[in-house]
């Protein structure tokens, strides 16, 4: 495989015809660009620590090159991804789907664990907080991450409105961190009541020693998430976009690629990325949280904007 994906590279770099895409080719001097979603707190020992092992071994078994970096925020790997300066991103699900709309984002792989390729939103409270049901969050105050996050944002949202609760009008003062583990982080400090964020992240904090599992509890448990995608850039040419999805869905089986370095998000070793996937998925999972429209979002922006401290 890696001859055969070498031997396309040399016509690659002239089949461009995106000019914002045009000078990497994922040769030694011109390395595929990757960015990921900052969904632990967006450090490049952190985020990028889980995926660059994988790169290694697509490069190792492949020929093609990676440069690997964490963004700063959702919002600016979407950007750098429109606007051409990054090959390939690793995204939430609904941040893909925005990027997907705006033309400049297409499905590559996603990872698969024990047959699933879903994983889970949770609400976290303190565990002597008195909290019992998600209902109980009425004037309570409440850590999101990205509002363009599904498990930092939307799920918790909509388990909130699930319970029968207006997330703006009856929970109380909405702190946006930016991150799952910030949110963990601010429920710690007892900055707020309740945070939301995707149970691989707080297994995460409490594997790193952040959060002592004995204070904290799962206060709710999200509907399956589809696992967050990796993207290529729309406008590569289609022979890389087949080179990549050749190697990132062989990777696991290929000789002298340790198991082991097949990792995800979370930095928990994955069995698989599959490639073949229904976006339907992806679709079924935006209409969950279809509430979240732009109305919704510029109130709760207009809410969150209130909490100063």
């Amino acid at each position: 495989m890696r001859h055969a994906i070498l031997a396309v590279l040399a016509s690659i770099a002239l089949s461009f015809t995106a000019p914002a895409t045009a000078q990497r080719d994922g040769s030694p001097k011109k390395p595929l660009r990757v960015l990921l979603i900052p969904a632990d707190g967006g450090t490049e020992d952190g985020t990028k620590a889980d995926f660059q092992p994988l790169f290694d071994a697509m490069s190792q078994s492949t020929g093609l090159h990676f440069e690997v970096h964490t963004g700063q925020s959702y919002a600016a790997v979407i950007e750098s991804m429109c606007t051409g300066l990054a090959e390939i991103a690793w995204f939430g699900p609904m941040s893909y789907i925005e990027a997907r709309e705006r033309g400049c984002a297409e499905l590559l792989a996603m990872e698969e664990r024990d047959g699933s390729a879903t994983y889970f939103a949770g609400l976290f409270v303190a565990a002597d907080s008195g909290i019992e049901t998600v209902s109980d969050l009425a004037g309570r105050d409440l850590a999101l991450g990205s509002p363009h996050s599904a498990s930092s944002f939307a799920y918790p949202l909509a388990m909130i409105a699930d319970a029968g609760l207006d997330p703006i009008a009856e929970v109380g003062a909405i702190r946006l961190t930016g991150s799952h583990a910030s949110s963990l982080m601010a429920l710690r400090a007892g900055k707020v009541d309740a945070a939301g964020a995707s149970f691989i992240s707080y297994e995460r904090a409490v594997n790193q020693g952040s959060l002592d599992p004995s204070r904290f509890r799962v206060l709710g448990k999200s509907r399956p998430i589809p696992n967050p995608p990796l993207a290529m850039h729309a406008d590569l040419p289609e022979d890389l976009k087949a080179a990549l999805r050749t190697a990132v869905s062989s990777v696991h089986e290929t000789p002298g690629i340790n198991p082991e370095s097949i990792r995800g998000y979370g930095g928990k070793r994955v069995d698989r990325y599959v490639c073949d996937i229904d976006e339907g998925v992806l679709d079924s999972a935006a209409r969950a949280v279809a509430f979240i429209d732009e109305d919704f979002k510029a109130a709760l922006l207009q809410k969150a904007s209130l909490q100063t401290d």
